[in-house]
């Protein structure tokens, strides 16, 4: 059974030096460079906080890791240009990066705890995470603002936290994984990176003219007929190991055992939620995937390139029929989906945002997830070893708290496994955590499930 704890009664202090701009290591070209059809678009204008958390490394111990990363991202920054810049708009909303080498924001700082008095807070939820990341003010915008903004914290055990405010416009997940290896190579001694950047963002502009040739369901206008549900919203974490995973898949008939980690759990975190906000039966639902798409082009895209390169196709059908039949039939639709991403279906998206003033996707009774597990952002190696925790620090994306995120992690008992943090409101959070737990938990399965989650209110 699912088992919950809280940090959030940790009260810390972070000292904090200046911010300061951290600008390329040498002169770097002054020109503009238009974003993509695909990076502009109205939900990718925010900034996503990413969080990757280090242990003490003996083998580290003469060297300050702060100082380290710093001098590193000045020199990365030679090759990665674009992000020391600004974006500005033009004609029709039009984003663009004005190269000007001004830098990206950074700021030192230091904690009076260790890791291990935070306890489950090295996984998101992070109650403290305002001390880990402090927004600079007027770093919220998107344009004429730094493009990162990043703070690194030592802990006194000799432990880091690397806390990154990431504009999404710049890069998706892929593309920050590529700039986050080349930052961490060149922490490890490299001259330059071993995949070199590319922009190329001409290769996912619209069409001239536009037009959209997709049925694009996670762009409906939908009226809301329903008092908003976004209060008293908490978030908590749940992991998922082997054993949960094997447990959802004895829930599916013999023709969708091909379908993917992905699809099991995605399925089920959409049936839970929907089931847990108790949406009228008759009431249209929709999940939208996060696909990536640098597979799905011929020829291929070049090697380095690194803007966002995703869509979000959305599987729609009524609550009452996502809860009322047998699992495999949400499992059907997520999978199904997934398959309307293609070449096509991506630079209809492109024209789409050109067409339509680069909406923002539905909101109403939506739901949305990124697998970010293959990315393994733990991986990532400044000299102190792969990461205790690698990816995005808290669900939700921008205003819009629908949004969850599967990232690699090991629980307590050092199983690998998958972690995802979600907003509901209380109430919900409960009835979510028991349907959860109630689908691990199925009759077959002899052993107990894996399941745990952390909670905290924010």
């Amino acid at each position: 059974m699912a088992s919950s704890s809280s940090s959030s009664s940790l009260k810390f202090t972070v000292r904090r030096c200046q911010p300061q701009l951290v600008p390329p290591a040498i002169p770097t070209p002054h020109e503009f460079k238009p974003l993509s059809d695909i990076d502009d678009q109205e939900a990718l204008r925010i900034h996503l906080p990413m969080i990757h958390i280090y242990r003490k490394q003996a083998s580290m111990a003469e060297k300050d890791p702060v100082q380290v990363i710093r001098q590193a991202l000045s020199k990365t920054l030679v090759f990665y240009y674009p992000f020391a810049g600004r974006l500005i708009e033009g004609p029709h909303r039009k984003l663009m990066v004005d190269c000007t080498g001004e830098g990206v924001m950074f700021i030192e700082a230091d904690a009076d705890v260790t890791l291990d008095q935070l306890g489950d807070s090295l996984y998101p939820p992070f109650p403290c995470f305002h001390e880990l990341l402090y927004y600079v003010p007027g770093t919220q915008q998107i344009t004429n603002t730094p493009l990162l903004l990043v703070q690194a914290t030592r802990f006194e055990c000799g432990g880091l936290i690397l806390a990154i405010g990431l504009n999404h416009t710049m890069c998706d997940a892929p593309g920050y994984k590529q700039f986050m290896s080349a930052w961490a190579e060149m922490a490890r001694g490299a001259t330059k990176p071993s995949i070199a950047p590319v922009w190329r963002r001409d290769l996912l502009m619209a069409r001239d003219p536009p037009r959209i040739t997709c049925n694009h369901r996670e762009f409906e206008q939908v009226q809301d007929t329903l008092p908003s549900s976004d209060q008293n919203l908490v978030q908590r974490s749940f992991f998922i190991g082997p054993l949960d995973i094997a447990a959802l898949r004895r829930l599916i008939p013999q023709h969708l055992q091909h379908c993917t980690t992905f699809d099991l759990i995605t399925a089920c975190l959409w049936r839970c939620r929907t089931k847990a906000l108790q949406i009228e039966a008759d009431e249209d639902v929709r999940m939208m995937c996060i696909v990536n798409g640098r597979g799905r082009f011929n020829p291929p895209l070049p090697v380095g390139f690194y803007g966002n390169v995703f869509a979000y196709p959305a599987a729609v059908t009524t609550a009452g029929k996502l809860c009322r039949n047998p699992f495999g039939y949400a499992v059907e639709l997520i999978n199904k989906v997934k398959g309307e991403m293609t070449e096509e279906y991506l630079q209809s998206v492109a024209d789409l945002m050109v067409m339509k003033g680069r909406c923002l996707f539905t909101t109403v009774r939506s739901f949305a997830v990124s697998y970010l597990t293959r990315m393994n952002l733990r991986e990532v190696d400044f000299g102190w070893g792969d990461a205790v925790y690698g990816g995005v620090a808290q669900a939700g994306v921008g205003s819009f708290s629908g949004a969850s995120y599967f990232c690699s992690a090991k629980n307590e008992k050092g199983e690998e496994g998958i972690i995802f943090p979600i907003w509901l409101p209380a109430e919900a959070m409960e009835r979510f955590a028991k349907e959860f737990n109630h689908m691990l938990c199925n009759k077959n399965q002899t052993q107990t499930s894996s399941a745990t989650f952390i909670m905290s209110t924010l």
